[in-house]
């Protein structure tokens, strides 16, 4: 019952994003080449036909420094009136006293979101009951998804946790035993073949979102293999897929809450109160005792007596 309920739930999540993918592609805008000095006398055996250019609306990166990113978070510190720096006002005067120092704001906003990511996992894993791979794998892979786009980072994840389980399962079925260290570096080779194929294959399937994926984000899926490596040990097949359908959904959550505007503009215009309150969310967190909300489900006919 609670499988059915969290598979129903991801795959409502994959449609959403689908159908923000959609969206945004809508929201293109069409342009047109200038026709001034175009002859237009038309003759029986020449017609002059004007193609269309479609451009595409740029995409605002929270990880990438672009114009589209920077300039409204510059402008939302602008439009911000402040009183004197103590005793409420010590960490916004330094964030501008940094953007006036060429930081880029993005970076500032991404790492105070950062550490409500991370509790917001935590909530997921002690009130939910969503384990998934610790706290450090969704995370991460919430910030790919803001640099790859949801659709291209959970392929690309899929892969590398396609590779990892097949790797695994073939050195335990061949009983071959290597060190950790030589190991893991095999693992990685066998996951970089395993991105390049995809990489070879984008032109076959003409996806742009997948020949313009930009580099750092790759590398960073790459080297989040030994982490999903280690967290599959000792643990069976079945634990480790609903552990990584766990995980997925823990990052797109993350990923929807780092690409909201007035989350950013709460935790930039606001840092005080932000940083504060992630900290006594934190504390209350850990004091929580109770069941987790799917084992209501998991424990209802003991508990219904």
């Amino acid at each position: 019952m609670v499988r059915k309920l969290f598979f129903s739930v991801l795959v409502a999540i994959l449609l959403c994003l689908s159908v923000f993918r959609g969206q945004a592609n809508a929201q293109r805008t069409v342009t047109t080449a200038p026709t001034d000095n175009v002859d237009i006398t038309a003759t029986a055996s020449a017609t002059f036909i004007e193609n269309p250019t479609v451009t595409p609306v740029p995409k605002s990166d929270l990880t990438e420094e672009s114009e589209q990113t920077v300039e409204p978070l510059k402008k939302i510190l602008e439009s911000q009136q402040l009183n004197s720096v103590w005793p409420f006002n010590p960490i916004k005067y330094a964030i501008r006293s940094a953007v006036a120092a060429n930081v880029p704001p993005n970076t500032i906003v991404l790492l105070l979101l950062l550490p409500a990511i991370a509790a917001l996992i935590a909530a997921a894993r002690h009130l939910v009951g969503l384990r998934g791979f610790g706290i450090f794998l969704p995370a991460a892979l919430a910030v790919t998804f803001v640099a790859t786009g949801p659709l291209v980072g959970i392929g690309l994840f899929l892969v590398i946790v396609f590779v990892s389980t097949t790797y695994r399962m073939i050195l335990r079925r061949l009983k071959v035993k290597l060190q950790y260290l030589p190991r893991m570096a095999l693992l990685l080779h066998f996951v970089v073949l395993g991105i390049l194929l995809v990489l070879f294959t984008a032109p076959l399937i003409s996806r742009s979102g997948i020949a313009n994926v930009s580099i750092f984000p790759v590398l960073f899926l790459v080297l989040l293999a030994e982490d999903f490596s280690r967290a599959q040990l000792g643990k069976s097949a079945k634990v480790a897929v609903n552990l990584t359908s766990e995980t997925l959904v823990l990052a797109l959550f993350s990923y929807l809450f780092l690409t909201r505007v007035s989350v950013q503009e709460l935790a930039l215009l606001h840092p005080e109160i932000w940083i504060v309150t992630i900290i006594i969310f934190d504390i209350l967190l850990g004091k929580y005792v109770g069941l987790r909300f799917l084992e209501y489900f998991r424990f209802k006919k003991l508990i219904s007596k």
